[in-house]
Order: structure tokens, then C-alpha cells, then sequence
């Protein structure tokens, strides 16, 4: 510590412990909101972006609340061993929750990947054309399998939260 800190530090400290006069302390005027008015985050449906399946894909709804990318959970991945070929959907593919949205093979076997929710494909990931591995390396985050438009939002109230998924697959590896 240097010389010129170590000589404040003393006068700081006695300058912060002292105690100031009522007067001095503005006071803030407390704020009232109408009531109703004001809502908590956890009663918006959308606190909890990022759901999943039983099946093993996970949805994230964009912020606009109409749009979500799918893919398929590290737990999936993980379980299936290195990817050599992902399946993307076609843009403007109508599909309803539990439908086919795409595929995904490894040296191990192949899976379908269900959408969790009913849309229209906007785009696939075209990044998983030419490097399939990507998605062992990041399944639920770059590595996302579709892009849809989601025709009811309130169909991922159905789905697991993050707790409630790593129950699921802690009781499926019992």
C-alpha cells in the first residue's frame, strides 16, 4: 500500500463513522402506485423464457414473445454421442407440438426433433449444414436446430422450467 494511501485511510474511516445531523439527511418521499398497477415479474408468463420437453429439445421464446428457436438439451447430445448429421426443416414448414421439426443422427443412432410448440419454420440453422459436431459442443445455446414463429405462446405454460427438467432426467437415469 502506498505511503499517501496509508495516511488517508485513518481520516476516511472517522469522516464515514460520524454521524450527521436529521437536518441533513434529505428525506425521500415514498412513492404510491395505483393499485393494480404494478407487477410482479413472476406473474408474466414470459419470466421463464427457456422450457423443455420430455423428449429432450428445449425452446427459447425471443423477446418479441412470437418468435423461438428450438434445439435439443446437452442431456440429448450427450446421449447420443458426436452428431455427424443434422436434418433442418424447411422454411415455412406449418408443425404442430410433438410433430417432427427436424433430425438428428450420430455414430451412435438417430432422432427426430419434436417441436415443443405449434408454428411456421422461419429459418433452420444453417451453420448445423456444414458442421454437425457444432452441436456437441453447444446444444443449447448456438447449436439451435430451427427458428419457428410460435402460433400460441401459451403452450409453453405446458412444458418443464429448468428445475423441473433436471428432475425429469434425474428420474429417468434411476
Amino acid at each position: 500500500m502506498s505511503a499517501l494511501a496509508s495516511s488517508f485511510r485513518p481520516m476516511a474511516s472517522r469522516f464515514l463513522a460520524q454521524k450527521l445531523p436529521l437536518s441533513a439527511v434529505r428525506r425521500a418521499t415514498p412513492v404510491s402506485f395505483p393499485r393494480g398497477s404494478v407487477r410482479s415479474f413472476s406473474q408474466s408468463p414470459f419470466w421463464q423464457l427457456k422450457k423443455y420437453t420430455e423428449s429432450h429439445e428445449w425452446i427459447e421464446l425471443a423477446d418479441n414473445g412470437k418468435t423461438a428457436k428450438i434445439g435439443i438439451t446437452t442431456y440429448a447430445a450427450h446421449s447420443l454421442g458426436d452428431v455427424v448429421y443434422v436434418e433442418l426443416p424447411a422454411e415455412g414448414l406449418e408443425v404442430a407440438a410433438h410433430e417432427p421439426v427436424g433430425a438428428v443422427e450420430s455414430v451412435k443412432s438417430a432422432s427426430d426433433v419434436l417441436s415443443p410448440v405449434s408454428g411456421t419454420v422461419v429459418r433452420g440453422n444453417s451453420v448445423l449444414d456444414d458442421q454437425a459436431k457444432f452441436i456437441n459442443q453447444s446444444p443449447e445455446d448456438e447449436a439451435w436446430i430451427a427458428e419457428i414463429e410460435v402460433n400460441d405462446p401459451a403452450e409453453l405454460d405446458a412444458l418443464f422450467d429448468e428445475a423441473a427438467y433436471k428432475k425429469h432426467i434425474e428420474a429417468e437415469d434411476h
